[in-house]
């Protein structure tokens, strides 16, 4: 393989005032004719730190092995991650979505500044997809994204568990349905070991929506990461990114659009997670294709939901890689005219030569992938509302729900743990309308998720008759009658900010529809006498989002100039 066009701009092979830069190389082993071979960063996100990452190191390995194997030199570089399971309801928590600015600013800055000719992602947890592909997409070599895999599901009593079984439990705990002791055997029985958290939550749905963009193999998004096949799968990565280097074949030339618009479709049809609103929003951004939040809303309302996945349905990833995978559930979009079949992928195929030999069906004798005549939900399930209380936009998840539409009197709180504590001394009643405020991007700040109150509201009993609204985040793991991303954000003095206890708040999914039942003398009234509150950061990277971040309509990005 000849000198690729980055090494020979960085001129490294020519002249005797490159001899600093090769004597570096020798150092690390290099032999001179390495230089006529092409340098490849394997961003690795293995830690310690959560079971989501636990078990990179071997598709690292892999990778690695499989670079040099097909004519490359591998330069492997950290990236960190927070694991939202374990900061969940925590301060740690609102690190989550700074994390992704900051894994998304590690890939492009050692890709960037070593002048490396082509990256590998591999990550586990939510924000490594995200902030893995805003930084393959700023450094625009060519690149191909690696998913850590799902977890394999954890067994009680003969049933499935995962993540969300825990934060549920502690609701039926707290309401007296179930025992300390039982409390105690799900906590210690739902995570056997390494891989993402199970459902079609976070990391399981942008998975899915890389592999669908064409920025990951085929099949790879549901693979447990415990399996031979995902070494194997990150082994193939490596040699079909050499083949994208050889061709030139970069992110932005694959990332368009219409492959977001194939992405969302997939979202969509699966059931995913109300963060992917915000990260693709991020993603378009890093990508340079303009989107908006009113594109979810239009590619929903043709989208049904095929698959039969938590948190609102049955079945975990590993189901969903069983019944055929995200494949069978392109081909179904496909032959119902809602995917773009010409798009590009990073293997050098279109998404139709790459669904040719996909059956049209899904298997018999299984419920996960639904076909389109009998879909789960006849639309998508992530509908945009707007209002007084929302003018830029919200997201609802609606799935799971007998009834989206409610009006009630709010219930107001300025910070998680005292809506939970609320939740679990049993003072929320059918009918209310939780307000959980200045959590959003800048007032959190970094816009927490809130499963431990969405998770209590189930577990007692609540999903479907309390409402819940926040400017911050849910996890991919909430379901009920919850609207998050509410923006403009209380801490800039959006309208969230100036809702009173008792105040009316209707919440309507067929209307589109987040509206303060206050007259607007009133709110303008109230408006006059708010103050924004001093920030909770001044110093950190705490302070630096807040100060720089975008609104969670925009996906709250940092570098919208």
């Amino acid at each position: 393989m000849t000198t690729t066009k980055r090494l020979r701009s960085a001129n490294i092979t020519q002249g005797a005032a490159r001899a600093p830069n090769r004597s570096m190389y020798y150092a690390l082993g290099y032999k001179e004719e390495d230089f006529q071979r092409p340098m490849v960063g394997v961003a690795n996100g293995h830690s310690t730190i959560t079971p989501c990452n636990s078990g990179l190191q071997r598709l690292a390995d892999a990778a690695v092995e499989a670079i040099h194997k097909h004519g490359g030199n591998a330069q492997m570089f950290g990236t960190p991650t927070i694991s939202d399971g374990m900061a969940m309801g925590t301060e740690g928590m609102k690190y989550s979505l700074v994390s992704r600015e900051v894994i998304a600013d590690c890939v492009e800055t050692c890709v960037q500044g070593q002048w490396m000719d082509g990256v590998l992602v591999i990550g586990g947890c939510d924000k490594n997809m995200p902030g893995g592909m805003m930084g393959m997409l700023r450094a625009n070599v060519p690149a191909i994204y690696v998913y850590g895999g799902t977890i394999l599901p954890g067994r009680l009593d003969g049933k499935d568990l995962n993540i969300v079984s825990v934060f549920e439990a502690v609701g039926e705990n707290a309401a007296g349905r179930m025992s300390d002791k039982q409390l105690k055997r799900i906590e210690l029985h739902a995570i056997p070991g390494s891989g993402s958290c199970g459902g079609m939550y976070t990391a399981n749905t942008m998975s899915s929506a890389f592999e669908a963009l064409g920025m990951s193999l085929p099949y790879s998004s549901t693979m447990a990461n415990v399996y031979d096949e995902k070494v194997g799968s990150a082994a193939e990565s490596a040699r079909v990114l050499l083949k994208a280097i050889e061709l030139d074949l970069k992110p932005r030339d694959i990332v368009t659009r219409e492959s977001l618009e194939n992405a969302v479709a997939v979202v969509m049809a699966i059931g995913g997670s109300t963060n992917a609103v915000l990260h693709i929003l991020a993603i378009a951004h890093a990508a340079g294709v303009a989107w908006t939040i009113d594109d979810f809303e239009r590619i929903r309302l043709r989208v049904p939901v095929l698959c039969n996945l938590k948190p609102s349905g049955q079945y975990l990833a590993v189901d969903l890689h069983r019944a055929g995978g995200i494949p069978q559930v392109m081909k179904l979009l496909l032959d119902a005219g809602l995917l773009h079949g010409d798009c590009m992928t990073i293997t050098g195929k279109t998404i139709a030569q790459t669904l040719a030999d996909i059956p049209s069906e899904p298997p018999a004798n299984q419920d996960v992938i639904h076909t389109i005549k009998d879909a789960v939900y006849a639309q998508g399930h992530l509908a945009i509302l707007k209002g007084n209380l929302s003018p830029e936009g919200c997201v609802a998840k609606i799935t799971g729900l007998k009834n989206p539409v409610m009006t009630g009197p709010a219930r107001v709180f300025e910070d998680e743990q005292s809506a939970l504590d609320a939740i679990l001394a049993r003072q929320i009643k059918p009918g209310d309308v939780m307000v959980l405020r200045y959590l959003g991007p800048k007032g959190g700040p970094g816009m927490p998720e809130m499963l431990a109150p969405t998770s209590a509201l189930i577990g007692e009993g609540l999903g479907d008759s309390v409402g819940l609204i926040t400017d911050g985040r849910f996890s991919g793991g909430t379901w009920g009658m919850v609207v998050g991303h509410v923006a403009p954000e209380a801490a800039v003095g959006g309208c969230i900010a100036l809702v009173h206890e008792g105040d009316s708040i209707t919440i309507d999914s067929h209307k589109n529809l987040l509206q303060l039942n206050v007259p607007d003398s009133e709110i303008e009234a109230r408006r006059a006498v708010w103050k924004a509150p001093a920030p909770r950061y001044t110093r950190g990277v705490q302070a630096k989002f807040a100060c720089n971040c975008s609104s969670a309509s925009t996906g709250a990005v940092l570098d919208a100039f």
